[in-house]
């Protein structure tokens, strides 16, 4: 079935129709744990090729951000720093 027709599909299913089996609740414990992560809104998604040991260093060191968030972090400081 193509995307657009079960796009369609599933916009026309009622609630009491969609199958949480396999979805666990969300509990309390969940909600204490939860962090409300928004995108900034001046970022922009682009392609960029790193050497493989760039990215696992990222990749390894990034811990309350995803590491994608430490690069440009860390590129943002340069940018300032340079423009000092």
């Amino acid at each position: 079935m193509p995307l657009k027709e079960r796009q369609e599909k599933f916009m026309q299913m009622s609630d009491e129709n969609i199958d949480y089996s396999d979805i666990p609740p969300l509990d309390d414990e969940f909600f204490k744990n939860a962090k409300l992560v928004k995108p900034n809104p001046q970022t922009e998604q682009i392609s960029i090729r790193l050497d493989s040991e760039i990215l696992e260093w990222f990749r390894n060191h990034a811990q309350e951000k995803s590491y994608h968030d430490l690069i440009n972090d860390v590129l943002l400081t340069y940018v300032k720093h340079q423009s000092q």
